[in-house]
C-alpha cells in the first residue's frame, strides 16, 4: 500500500515565538519524523471587520492580545519570518507549507514558491482567493471540505475543472471543531468523497481534529494519501488549537504506525513465507508426516 504523508500543523501552536517554532520543526524532523510542517498566514486587519478587531477575545483565557485583533496579530510571523520557516524546514528534510487566509497571505506565501499551499475550509469558498492562488501558484494546492455541503464541494471542485487546476488538487475530508468527538469524526465520508472526486482531483487527504491517533490509522486504511494534524509541544499551553492537537510523542507514533500498517496491508509473496518455513518446519512436523504416508 501506498505510503501516506503525514503533515504536521503548527498553524498558530508556536504562540507567536520563532524559538519556539524552530523547536518544533526540529523535533518534528528528528523525533517525530513527519513529512511536511505547516503554518499558517493571516492579514487580520483584512480578515476582521473594526468592530471584530477591536472586540474582545470571545474566550479571554486563550488571548495573546487585548482584543480580538491584537491577539491575531501577536500570533503573526511576517514573511521574511516565513522566508525563515521555510529555510529551517529545508535544512531538516522537511516538506514547508502554510494555509493562507486571504489575498494579501496569498501573495506572500506564493512568493516563497512552497511544494503546496493549504486553503483552509474557512476559505474554500472564498472563490477571490481561490482565482488568485489558481492564476499565480503553479504548485499543488491542498484543501479542506470542513464545514461544508456537498453541493459546496461540487462548486469548489467544478471551479477548479473550469481553471484546469482539478490535477492539482488534493482534498482533505475533515470535521472542523477542536476537539471532535470520534462520533463526529465521520470516516466514510472518505469513501464518499473518494467515489465523487478521486476521478477528478489528484488525492483524497484526512485532517483530523479528535484525540489520539487510531481514527488516521482507519483513514490511511479508507484510502487517503495525506493526513494532516495539528501539532504542540505541550497541550496545556494556552490557545485554542492545543487541546485538538498531538503532542511530540503522540505525533511520532502516528507518522510510524501509519507507516508501519501501509507495510503490512498486501498478500503473501508465496504461499508460504521465508519467516514462516523455520515454524512451519518445527511446529507441522507431524502433519507433514501424515500428509506424506
Amino acid at each position: 500500500m501506498q505510503q501516506a504523508k503525514i503533515v504536521a500543523e503548527i498553524g498558530c501552536n508556536h504562540k507567536g515565538d520563532m524559538e519556539i517554532a524552530s523547536e518544533m520543526i526540529k523535533t518534528l524532523a528528528i523525533f517525530c519524523k513527519v513529512d511536511a510542517v505547516k503554518f499558517q498566514k493571516r492579514n487580520p486587519k483584512e480578515l476582521l471587520t473594526e468592530k471584530e478587531y477591536n472586540a474582545p477575545h470571545p474566550n479571554p483565557i486563550h488571548s495573546y492580545g487585548s482584543t480580538y485583533g491584537a491577539h491575531r496579530e501577536s500570533l503573526e510571523f511576517n514573511l521574511e519570518e516565513h522566508k525563515q520557516l521555510k529555510k529551517w524546514c529545508e535544512e531538516n528534510g522537511l516538506i514547508y507549507s502554510a494555509s493562507v487566509w486571504d489575498l494579501t497571505s496569498a501573495r506572500d506565501i506564493c512568493s516563497l514558491a512552497p511544494s503546496f499551499i493549504k486553503i483552509p475550509s474557512a476559505c474554500n469558498l472564498n472563490f477571490q482567493l481561490l482565482t488568485y492562488i489558481c492564476d499565480n501558484y503553479p504548485g499543488t494546492i491542498h484543501l479542506s471540505f470542513g464545514m461544508t455541503t456537498q453541493e459546496e464541494e461540487e462548486n469548489i471542485i467544478s471551479f477548479f475543472q473550469k481553471k484546469k487546476r482539478n490535477n492539482d488538487v488534493i482534498v482533505y475530508c475533515c470535521t472542523s471543531g477542536y476537539p471532535v468527538a470520534f462520533q463526529d469524526v465521520c470516516l466514510l465520508e472518505i469513501s464518499r468523497v473518494k467515489e465523487k472526486f478521486s476521478s477528478i482531483v489528484k488525492e483524497i487527504g484526512f485532517s483530523g481534529h479528535h484525540l489520539g491517533i487510531s481514527v488516521d490509522i482507519a483513514a490511511f486504511i479508507l484510502g487517503v494519501s495525506w493526513i494532516e494534524r495539528h501539532f504542540t509541544l505541550d497541550r496545556t499551553w494556552k490557545g485554542t488549537d492545543h487541546a485538538a492537537s498531538l503532542e511530540p510523542d503522540g505525533m511520532r507514533k502516528l507518522a510510524r504506525d501509519v507507516r508501519n500498517v501501509a507495510k503490512a496491508v498486501n498478500y503473501k509473496k508465496t504461499e508460504i513465507l521465508e519467516v514462516e518455513k523455520i515454524q512451519r518446519h518445527k511446529l507441522k512436523r507431524n502433519q507433514m508426516k501424515w500428509i506424506k504416508s
